[in-house]
């Protein structure tokens, strides 16, 4: 089977074979796919360059599919220094959680809008916390960021914990990991010019997060500590 052309960004390739290469590519229509990029690594043609729009037609039927075609569809978002790094954590998030094949129309879009953020002159920070966020929401693990677990409205001055089974509990004695609401209320209207909003969003997408990822940790992540002890 045939699809028609589509939009699409590469989010991982690796060599394949004597030229081609394996690649993962997040598409507006079917998701993330896997594909046989046939004579990536030659040197003649499109190569599977992450950051740039395209549009690509796909053929096959099983999960492993094979390029048809591929055509430039914009300029390659040039990203640097943490912004490159912010971007390749993006598409390892994409290639760790996703599942193969199913349609992703919103989220394509909120990556794009990430990518678009990552090379203007806002702060990366908030970029990433934002789409953590709506990745986790699109896929269907969201939970209520004004309400606790009791449906509750959280408030600005009380702690509270996060249980991945049951969302946010309020506690009422100090202990380790706990989230300020006054944090959290910021972080719901994406208020990160408020002192608590990005440091509790950091803390809670981590933990929101692992619960997804399992135990395997995230090269990007390490690549990021590495780039800023090289800075410092």
């Amino acid at each position: 089977m045939i699809l028609d052309l589509q939009p699409a960004y590469v989010l991982h390739s690796r060599p394949y074979r004597d030229s081609s290469a394996l690649v993962d590519l997040l598409t507006l229509h079917g998701g993330l796919q896997r594909v046989v990029w046939r004579g990536a690594r030659r040197g003649k043609g499109i190569r599977p360059q992450a950051f740039t729009p395209l549009l690509v037609a796909l053929y096959g039927r099983g999960e492993l599919k094979t390029l048809k075609q591929a055509e430039v569809a914009g300029s390659h978002v040039r990203l640097q220094g943490e912004a490159l790094f912010s971007g390749l954590y993006l598409n390892e998030l994409l290639v760790r959680l996703l599942s193969f094949g199913d349609p992703q129309t919103l989220l394509f879009s909120a990556y794009q809008t990430a990518l678009e953020q990552l090379v203007g002159e806002r702060s990366v920070e908030p970029v990433l916390r934002e789409f953590e966020w709506q990745l986790l929401d699109l896929m269907g693990y969201g939970f209520s960021l004004l309400h606790d677990a009791q449906d509750q409205p959280l408030l600005p001055s009380a702690l509270y914990l996060w249980d991945a089974e049951q969302g946010l509990l309020r506690v009422d004695r100090e202990q380790p990991g706990l989230l300020p609401g006054a944090g959290l209320l910021a972080m719901a209207v994406s208020d990160w010019q408020h002192p608590a909003a990005l440091h509790t969003a950091k803390r809670l997408m981590r933990k929101a997060l692992a619960v997804h990822l399992g135990d395997r940790p995230l090269m990007s992540r390490q690549l990021f500590s590495v780039g800023r002890d090289a800075k410092s």
